[in-house]
């Protein structure tokens, strides 16, 4: 079977050709600057043939349509026809509480993600515009959303729901969603799978950090708790997002500065976060080289992002009354190896007995970095979203055709 995932963003869209019988990509690439003059498609297939097509790609409609023709292209191509194609799998950011799981792309699902536009902005439209692509294009072609809230909606109400009136709840919907919900899934599955452990016996935190990050409770197979909220701004310190804020400071800054509500939002999302602490950068490559030349705001930067991780893992702990798996994914979890070593060395508390050897140098590869004996197991799991949605995609489809 062979599926195609698409994530569409507000100016590009990421996409992987899998032929799912072997689990093996066949091809992936990027479509860049959607709506620019330098905007781009690079197309990599697995036998090493590579292409970069540039030129003016007016829209995510005219993008995918480079998509789908570079696929089938004579020199290029991975396909001889579109037709080869079984489904085609969509990474949608936010599904609300209408979405508990997966779901084959029709009126109904498309007129719900509409509706969880305004809970998720700056994602939701691009996703529905690579589906409404593909049903342009490819209309006899199932299409499967794959939400990244899903994975959360096991969390219990205590967990999830905000102390404010139960009515805006209600009206609005206001709770914690969480997000990287395919992130986490794939991760802490995999960890059991190295580890040789079962799956819906485990206590996990998974650590998915990068630009954006989230951390995640997940008991016996189910996310029970999950850093990120109703938002990507609740959490972990990140990158330009500010993460957890005591609410009357940003009230004050928006009375004192007289910012506007959308000036607000701005703030805590593009200019807080590492960059906004650091003044250098929001790369952490970056602010780790500038505090070893002894920029004491890096330096902060750095202690205030590693002490919230903590304190995330070790709520986590409590709330699940244990834990026995801390998994690290991300660009920061999998490569910043002074990250991983700054929190592990501060949770021994818990039965973790650290590798510093194991981890020293650790890039973007599976290892477990804890030692044989560690109570805890800690891991580095490089994450595979597209391979997640290609295989939600399949169980989606397969289901399709038993009604048949």
């Amino acid at each position: 079977m062979i599926v195609l995932v698409i994530n569409s963003g507000s100016s590009s869209i990421k996409y992987q050709l899998f032929e799912m019988d072997k689990k093996e990509v066949i091809a992936k690439g990027l479509v860049d600057k959607i709506g620019m003059a330098d905007s781009s498609l690079f197309n990599k297939r697995m036998d090493g043939d590579e292409v970069k097509l540039e030129g003016e790609i007016i829209d995510h409609q005219a993008g995918i349509e480079f998509v789908l023709g570079v696929l089938i292209s004579e020199k290029h191509g991975s396909l001889e026809s579109l037709d080869e194609i079984d489904a085609v799998g969509h990474r949608v950011v936010h599904g609300g509480e209408s979405f508990h799981d997966s779901a084959l792309i029709n009126d109904h699902v498309v007129d719900k993600i509409v509706e969880c536009v305004s809970l998720a902005p700056l994602h939701n439209p691009p996703n529905l515009k690579g589906i409404n692509a593909i049903f342009d294009l490819m209309p006899n072609t199932p299409q499967v959303a794959v939400f990244d809230t899903a994975f959360h909606q096991t969390m219990p109400k205590s967990a999830y729901m905000y102390a404010i009136p139960y009515s805006l709840y209600k009206k609005y919907g206001l709770r914690k969603y969480g997000f990287h919900g395919t992130s986490h899934q794939y991760v802490s599955r995999r960890a059991c799978e190295i580890i040789g452990v079962d799956y819906n016996t485990q206590k996990i935190i998974t650590c998915h950090l990068g630009n954006g990050g989230s951390i995640t409770a997940i008991r016996h197979g189910k996310s029970v708790d999950t850093s990120m909220g109703l938002t990507p701004v609740e959490g972990m310190i990140m990158g330009t997002r500010s993460g957890d804020l005591d609410l009357g400071v940003l009230t004050y800054i928006m009375e004192r500065e007289e910012l506007s509500v959308k000036e607000a939002n701005t703030l805590i999302n593009k200019h807080s976060g590492m960059l906004g602490i650091s003044g250098v950068s929001s790369d952490m490559r970056e602010i780790e080289q500038a505090s070893e030349d002894g920029n004491d705001r890096a330096k902060l930067a750095l202690e205030m992002y590693d002490y919230r991780i903590i304190k995330y893992i070790g709520s986590y702990a409590a709330a699940m009354s244990g834990v026995d798996m801390i998994v690290f994914a991300g660009g920061i979890g999998e490569n910043a190896d002074g990250v991983r070593e700054s929190i592990c060395k501060k949770l021994d508390y818990l039965g973790l007995d650290f590798d510093t050897e194991k981890n020293n140098g650790l890039r973007s590869r599976e290892a477990i970095i804890s030692k044989p004996d560690s109570k805890v197991k800690v891991l580095v799991v490089p994450t595979n979203e597209e391979l997640v949605i290609a295989q939600e995609t399949v169980k989606v489809f397969e289901k399709e055709k038993e009604k048949v």
